[in-house]
């Protein structure tokens, strides 16, 4: 009974292993993460927002440079109005003119310039709202395939557990084991499908988060190879990397930005000034009956900044203050970028080491301990609990080392957000 039940178990290992070849055969053309990175970010809005608001701004940036709409006048001046016969009073005129005003100083060309760098700014945070969709999609997707994965390597374990049900059944039925092994046996088959339960109710979740971007193909099989990301670079100057970030680049494009409303402040300064041009038509003759003259009028106004104490001044100040503003907030997100890269990067790591230690030595050694632990059962010198926790302990290092292997691809994503990858070129 002992021989055939042992065979039966070594039947099931070889039955599974059989059946996971198959699955991911299945599976060769199920969605991958290239995939997923490709329609999340074809899908985006965002990106297509930012996008449009640089092109409006590149538009804006080439009327900003344009003299403003002249203006035409017409009308009648000194007309009587007791009888508004124009030809009655030698003052009266049918006048027609143009008037056409002229900004201060080169603000024409400041605007010019500062639509132009936020066009450039709204330009680089779409790139960096690319670069965030990919890093995120990349996390989801990763969670995604260590839930489906873990998934199966528990199914795989309840089928042998159920198994073992089975013969602890039949056995205690022939007086070869106690009852409490069959409770046992009943009691971690339970605990089985409780966290089986658990991790769909995780993959669930994962799929409704990746399906924000790619819509119902969320919900379809995925690859069941692990997923590959672009290798990071050997060496890395975090202080050029940073400052050449599409995140940065934003930043600093809205820098040069307030500097160019500062200078528009400054130009407040200067006088504007605007020409005007009429032409008088005057009907009627003078008294020795000649044609009465047509008038002509040619005038320049000028601004007088004189007063600048309440608006000059205030208004300079203000745009000083918006330049400090907006470099406190690059500051602040070269901060921030410094630290998320720091910190996953000693997280991915130290990853690295846990992986070659469960590659190397746990995987085998929970490997060894199964079978040891079969043996000595076997044997009759193990009790069937001690053969259990083997089997659990298994099974648990499988899973922690599969959620190393995720979580260190998870470090990297976060890593190639900030460094960048040559995929994002191609997407």
């Amino acid at each position: 009974m002992c021989h055939s039940y042992f065979k039966n178990i070594k039947q099931l290992f070889f039955c599974l292993g059989f059946s996971g070849l198959l699955l991911v055969s299945s599976n060769s053309f199920a969605l991958n993460l290239q995939q997923a990175e490709r329609l999340a970010v074809q899908s985006d809005p965002s990106i297509e927002s930012y996008r449009a608001t640089s092109r409006a701004f590149s538009e804006a940036s080439v009327a900003d440079d344009t003299l403003p709409d002249p203006k035409l006048r017409l009308g009648a001046v000194n007309v009587p109005v007791d009888t508004f016969d124009l030809k009655q009073e030698q003052m009266t005129q049918v006048k027609i003119g143009i008037q056409q005003n002229f900004p201060r100083g080169d603000s024409l060309a400041i605007k010019q310039q500062q639509s132009r760098f936020l066009s450039r700014a709204a330009l680089s945070k779409a790139d960096d709202e690319q670069l965030k969709i990919i890093r995120d999609v990349r996390e989801t997707y990763l969670n995604l395939f260590y839930e489906v994965s873990a998934y199966q390597i528990i199914r795989e374990t309840r089928k042998l557990f159920s198994e073992l049900v089975k013969i602890t059944e039949s056995n205690y039925a022939s007086g070869r084991v106690n009852q409490q092994d069959v409770v046992l046996a009943g009691l971690e088959l339970s605990r089985l499908d409780d966290r089986s339960t658990k991790i769909q109710a995780r993959e669930e979740s994962f799929r409704a988060e990746l399906a924000q971007w790619i819509g119902d193909i969320a919900w379809n099989n995925i690859s069941m190879k692990f997923p590959v990301l672009p290798t990071l670079p050997e060496q890395v100057d975090l202080n050029q990397v940073i400052s050449s970030h599409s995140l940065i680049r934003s930043e600093s494009a809205k820098v040069d930005a307030s500097k160019q409303m500062t200078e528009m402040a400054r130009q407040e300064y200067k006088p504007g000034w605007g020409l005007l041009v009429d032409y008088g038509f005057r009907s009627g003759n003078n008294p020795d009956g000649t044609e009465r003259p047509d008038f002509a009028t040619a005038i320049v106004t000028l601004d007088v900044p004189l007063f600048t104490g309440n608006r000059q001044d205030k208004t300079v100040a203000s745009g000083q203050q918006m330049v400090t503003a907006a470099r406190y907030s690059k500051d602040d997100q070269l901060r921030k970028l410094k630290k998320f890269y720091e910190k996953n990067k000693h997280i991915w790591l130290r990853l690295g080491e846990r992986e070659l230690l469960y590659k190397n030595s746990l995987l085998t050694a929970a490997k060894n301990n199964s079978k040891a632990a079969l043996n000595a059962y076997q044997s009759g010198v193990s009790e069937f609990n001690t053969l259990m926790r083997a089997q659990i302990t298994e099974l648990d290092v499988r899973l922690e080392s599969l959620r190393v292997r995720v979580d260190r691809a998870t470090a990297q994503a976060k890593l190639l957000y900030v460094t960048g990858d040559s995929n994002n070129e191609q997407i």
